[in-house]
């Protein structure tokens, strides 16, 4: 069974389609065991718990002290994969390090495009810059901001008249589906 934590700063949206499908049992071999929030009003921390996973926010003063207390969780719940999703905060060299090639983020563009972006204003520079074509990244942390190697992208189609909001929600629906895919397909792995 691959253990997941998922890491969030926001509303959870994308989170959502995981727990509904771990509920629904097609998640395959893997399992969400603990989703952690730095916000304590977060609302990925009120849909983990709606369904009986275990939620917590941490409040540290410093990103060591926040760092050495998800450590610690990580490993008492022996996780083997970390999703960041909507996660608004930069993960110190040293805990990626520990971590290498088990931490994934979900990034709202086609990478290398828009890279150290987030949210809304990755899709007003998308409509700024005119791309026909925007979409998501599902990428490997390492040191440098979304520079990781890349597990894998879902295309959107830019369209007459969209704003930043209604290519956000065509985009978190392709997040979605391709969280979906890799969690699956990385549970699967021998």
């Amino acid at each position: 069974m691959l253990k997941l934590a998922v890491l969030g700063s926001t509303n959870g949206t994308d989170l959502q389609a995981l727990l509904d499908a771990q509920v629904g049992h097609q998640l395959g071999e893997a399992e969400i065991v603990l989703v952690v929030s730095n916000k304590p009003a977060a609302g990925i921390l009120d849909k983990a718990r709606r369904v009986g996973v275990e939620a917590v926010c941490i409040e540290a003063a410093t990103q060591t002290d926040f760092e050495h207390q998800l450590l610690n969780m990580l490993q008492r719940r022996k996780v083997d994969l970390i999703l960041l999703i909507g996660f608004m905060r930069i993960l110190s060299d040293e805990f990626v390090r520990q971590y290498d090639h088990k931490i994934l983020n979900i990034h709202p563009s086609l990478l290398p495009k828009y890279a150290g972006g987030m949210n809304l204003d990755v899709h007003a520079e998308v409509l700024k810059q005119g791309d026909a074509v925007t979409g998501c990244t599902l990428h490997y942390v390492t040191e440098q901001l979304d520079g990781g190697p890349i597990y894998g992208q879902e295309e959107v189609a830019v369209l007459p008249g969209d704003t930043p909001q209604t290519l956000k929600i065509r985009v978190q629906a392709a997040e979605q589906k391709l969280l979906l895919r890799a969690v699956r397909e990385l549970a699967d792995k021998p």
